[in-house]
């Protein structure tokens, strides 16, 4: 079995994809865990709203679609989510719905974290309850997210002077 660090590398390196395409870097990834003990990377997300022009497409909600269609189900049974970020209230409620059993978050987001941050949706009664695992690896999925926003800051900088 491999460990979480090992597929949030996984995750990062998704980030990093996204950074580069001009988007907010955050990756994703589901990981099943099969009978047998054996476990399988489902699918893959990153954030794709700017390219898309689309407020839904973030890196789990990627994820989870790329993941039930290979599935050919949406209850996600046996699954763990690796994310860059802390999920938001939207990406918080598919994770709920869709029947991830573990979410494992890199850095915390102040801004829109709906595990612990800002809100703990999963404390609230509903009929399933993920385990939450984290920040692991926050230092390093701060700054990719640090250095993107800096890079873009200067980019802008430069455009208006």
């Amino acid at each position: 079995m491999k460990s979480d660090l090992h597929y949030m590398n996984i995750a990062l390196k998704r980030a990093k994809k996204s950074a580069e395409m001009g988007e907010v870097p955050v990756g994703a990834v589901i990981v099943k865990k099969e009978a047998d003990g054996s476990e399988r990377i489902i699918s893959y997300g990153q954030n794709n709203r700017e390219k898309s022009k689309n407020a839904l497409l973030h890196a789990e909600i990627s994820a989870i679609n790329k993941a039930c269609k290979k599935l050919g189900g949406w209850r996600l049974v046996g699954c763990t989510m690796y994310v860059t970020l802390e999920p938001c209230p939207m990406c918080a409620g598919a994770i709920l719905n869709s029947r991830i059993e573990r979410v494992v978050y890199g850095a915390c987001d102040s801004k829109f974290g709906a595990l612990q941050s800002v809100i703990s949706l999963f404390d609230h009664p509903f009929n399933h309850k993920p385990e939450i695992v984290g920040p692991i690896m926050q230092e390093e999925c701060s700054k990719i997210l640090t250095d993107f926003f800096k890079k873009r800051r200067l980019e802008n900088k430069k455009t208006t002077c």
